[in-house]
């Protein structure tokens, strides 16, 4: 396990406007949260090292008992209510992990607890919203629109609104993370952390910052939903569509997050959704690790732009892991089809017994597995006497399959990449 967080300096912003969330309260935060939230492991990936040329550090936040680290912040807000507060109950809008973080420990403490959550959540942050004991609402198709329900509800029902991001109290919660990163490895020269509203990378900045002022800090984005990078950056790139990383698709930023990571924060990058796809099925591949897109944010940045973190230490927050299995064997399997793993091939043949006996024997002499056949005959610009044999296989790599395509070439049979011809 990692050391007990280190205890900060004392604040060092005197000399310009304070910010909202200072380092001692974090030092604060972590003390209320203890024994109550996992201190997870923040180890060196050996593997993911060396493909990226520097030295990774992880912090699996997704092993924490919701799976996200959304429950540092929502705990620690939930301790300063008041008796008449916890009484009322809570309300908040999430896409999912703040929910969970807040449902779980609002049940364990005995208060009411109320989520509103947008549509298009995906189903398991949903069921496990409702499992922990919260009421669950489904409103509004953006976490924005989900927000404006929750505060009309939360106004009649008179319950205290506990915002995902834009509180002082919740920064300073998931900012803890960054106290048990540099006591795991103080050697670290960057931190790498996916930006939503920018709650998670405002606290690690302020308490990181305040440890090593050196230390730089970066955030990451969805190329989808610029929406921090827009706000810092001055533009205006669009917000639209959906994205494999739900957990950080947040179109309107925090006020209080934006003046923190202006500050605090050294730069943000964009990553695309391919890019996210390959860094979640790495991490299940070589971490043996389940993480969600936005979870996995941070190495997708970094295997995107080796060469800015070349040589350095650099720490990773894997901050979930709520992600649904249907969208796991999604990434997995399209994974596999951009390495040349699993690609379908079409190949024009001539209608007549044998045919189909003839590929299969070339593609077993190559090497090929077959996964799936099928045969159009109607659908298709042949001629009427030609059939389009559409073959699914597997093959070791990219290289193999080149030469698999050659050897049907050489063959005679016109064969293609499906939807490439």
């Amino acid at each position: 396990m990692s050391k007990l967080p280190p205890n900060l300096p004392p604040d060092t912003q005197s000399s310009e406007r304070r910010l909202a969330v200072t380092p001692d309260d974090v030092t604060a935060a972590a003390a209320a949260i203890a024994g109550s939230v996992i201190v997870t492991e923040c180890d060196r990936s050996r593997t993911l090292s060396e493909i990226c040329g520097c030295q990774l550090w992880l912090k699996f936040e997704n092993l924490q008992f919701t799976s996200s680290f959304k429950e540092r912040g929502a705990l620690n807000r939930l301790l300063a209510l008041t008796p008449e507060e916890r009484r009322r109950g809570v309300v908040a809008m999430s896409a999912g992990n703040h929910a969970q973080g807040l449902a779980y420990h609002a049940n364990r403490l005995g208060i009411p607890a109320t989520i509103v959550m947008p549509e298009g959540t995906p189903m398991v942050k949903i069921e496990n919203t409702r499992r922990h004991g919260a009421q669950t609402v489904i409103s509004g198709k953006t976490l924005e629109e989900a927000a404006g329900f929750a505060r009309m509800h939360g106004k009649a029902e008179s319950l205290v609104m506990v915002h995902p991001y834009d509180d002082p109290l919740i920064i300073a919660g998931q900012g803890t993370i960054a106290l048990e990163m540099i006591a795991a490895a103080p050697q670290l020269e960057m931190l790498v952390v996916p930006i939503g509203g920018g709650g998670l990378i405002s606290g690690i900045a302020v308490a990181a910052k305040a440890l090593n002022p050196e230390l730089r800090i970066i955030g990451v984005q969805a190329q989808l939903y610029p929406s921090m990078y827009n706000a810092i950056k001055g533009e205006g790139l669009p917000m639209r569509g959906d994205t494999l990383a739900e957990g950080i698709a947040v179109k309107a930023p925090g006020a209080i997050t934006t003046e923190i990571i202006r500050r605090l924060v050294d730069d943000i990058v964009l990553v695309t959704e391919d890019q996210i796809e390959r860094a979640v099925a790495m991490l299940i591949a070589i971490e043996k690790t389940v993480v969600e897109g936005a979870g996995a944010a941070g190495l997708a940045a970094v295997l995107a732009a080796p060469e800015r973190f070349a040589g350095r230490n650099v720490g990773l927050v894997l901050t979930g892991g709520n992600i649904d299995t249907r969208l796991i064997a999604s990434v997995l399997t399209r994974e596999l089809a951009r390495e040349g793993r699993l690609t379908q091939i079409a190949i024009d043949i001539v209608d007549r017994p044998g045919q189909l006996a003839a590929v299969s024997a070339l593609l077993a002499e190559a090497g090929a597995n077959i996964i799936e056949v099928s045969h159009q005959r109607t659908f298709s610009d042949l001629p009427a006497k030609g059939t389009l044999l559409e073959v699914v296989i597997e093959t070791r790599d990219r290289a193999h399959l080149e030469n698999v395509m050659k050897r049907l070439g050489e063959a005679g049979f016109t064969a293609w990449l499906a939807g490439r011809r």
